[in-house]
């Protein structure tokens, strides 16, 4: 059998359930006090006269699951706030709670506070707590089986060769070369490799780093699992509500990657600080697609992640210029349809155990992948003749290379053609030289 992993690309979307390990090694306890959660009264005060400067008055319990934190030392706290006429009462509600909202002498300290740093949400957790965390569910102690990649690829049809290779590639945890002609599922291929971990994990919101805010939980990069809020009168749940479960990261960087990306950004508006992309890929995967067509040269990108990649730690730096030490803790994934020699020296390619070559499928696999990509679009039974007519004529007569995309689009835009005019949804000879007039005019 070749050691050619050939890729066949079915679909671009998650189709049928996949393989899901329920398995939870961590878990963010809850606390029950302020110093439990790491946090001392000033920054209390900070986030919670924030909190009421833009809300104008809030209950004890609604600040408590605003900051992700228990009610119970809450009415104490507040009670000292009152006390220094910092806050004052505007209502009574439930539960021996009550509405606060600042005061002249409040409303001008709350103004202070956001001008040192305008975040307000989840209270942070401690930079200590999430290193534990990281170290508690890292990817590295997972070792997916082959059952479990069939499974996280099932929307693909891989040759027995990409199993055998991808799967040792997957269970090292360590980075990979995706490489190979464009079209072939490189990138498809490694948005799913997630999936063969399974797992969920736990992931602060933000990070509190030597004073510092620091976000981490991204809606655009994170898919969080569950509800995360509280349960029951007093809002208390079975974990630590600054926390998140999120499926396991897939983060895809392209073309528009650029040095700074890499670095915490600093915002000198806000004053909050937010995660580079690897810190938020952490305990999942980070894809660098097209990889040679960044805004940077190659070897600026490996050299800034060649000793992370062998020690599995990373260095950042604060604004204030202190650098201090993270976890480097997910597979790390190139993608290109270059050559990987002409791009990276022995050393970096050495220190990236495995090289995946997604070739061209055989004429065979291609039909197969129209045969069963066909129905799922909405086509009934494929009719060979049109497909022989697709491939002698737009392939084999012109001398074009199969690739792993063509039977999708292909097959799509005869099923937009047909829709458009109220044609009833089949394959066949017209149809398809429409199709491939389009599709291939600069091909």
């Amino acid at each position: 059998m070749s050691e050619t992993a050939t890729i066949q690309l079915l679909s671009e979307s998650s189709i049928g359930a996949i393989y899901q390990d329920d398995r939870e090694p961590f878990s963010p306890a809850p606390v029950s006090s302020f110093e439990e959660a790491g946090l001392n009264h000033a920054q209390m005060e900070s986030l919670t006269l924030k909190l009421l400067l833009i809300e104008g008055q809030a209950a004890g319990r609604r600040i408590a699951a605003q900051l992700g934190l228990p009610f119970g030392p809450f009415p104490e706290f507040l009670r000292l706030l009152k006390n220094q006429q910092i806050v004052t009462y505007s209502n009574t509600t439930a539960a021996n709670d009550f509405v606060y909202s600042l005061t002249d002498v409040g409303r001008a300290r709350a103004r202070g506070y956001a001008d040192e740093c305008s975040y307000v949400g989840a209270a942070p957790v401690p930079f200590d707590a999430y290193v534990k965390a990281v170290k508690a569910q890292t990817i590295v102690a997972e070792h997916p089986h082959e059952s479990d990649v069939r499974a996280a690829f099932s929307d693909l049809v891989l040759s027995e060769s990409a199993v055998r290779n991808l799967g040792p590639a997957i269970n090292s945890g360590r980075g990979l070369f995706l490489y190979g002609p464009s079209g072939n599922g490189k990138t498809s291929i490694a948005e799913r490799i997630t999936r063969c971990f399974g797992s969920t994990v736990w992931i602060p919101r933000v990070i509190l780093v030597e004073g510092q805010i620091l976000k981490l939980f991204d809606l655009a990069n994170h898919e969080a699992v569950g509800s995360t809020e509280g349960s029951g009168l007093l809002g208390d749940g079975d974990h630590d509500r600054r926390w998140v479960r999120i499926r396991r990261p897939t983060i895809v960087a392209g073309g528009e990657l650029r040095m700074e990306d890499l670095e915490i950004r600093f915002d000198p508006m806000t004053r909050v600080c937010e995660a580079p992309l690897q810190l938020k890929s952490n305990l999942g995967t980070l894809l660098i697609d097209d990889f040679g067509r960044q805004r940077m040269q190659p070897d600026e990108l490996l050299n800034r992640w060649i000793v992370p990649l062998e020690s599995r730690v990373d260095f950042l730096s604060l604004p204030t210029g202190k650098k201090f030490r993270v976890p480097f803790d997910q597979l790390i994934i190139f993608s290109t349809n270059l050559e990987p020699r002409e791009l990276v020296d022995e050393a970096f390619l050495r220190r990236i155990p495995y090289k995946i070559h997604a070739d061209d499928p055989s004429e065979e696999m291609f039909r197969g992948m129209i045969r069963q990509f066909g129905p799922r679009l909405g086509f009934g039974d494929v009719d060979e003749d049109a497909v022989d007519h697709l491939i002698n004529r737009h392939y084999k007569e012109v001398g074009r290379p199969f690739r792993c995309c063509q039977p999708r689009d292909l097959l799509l835009q005869v099923r937009n053609y047909c829709i458009y005019n109220d044609l009833p949804l089949e394959l066949t000879r017209e149809y398809v030289d429409f199709a491939a007039a389009g599709y291939f005019t600069v091909m």
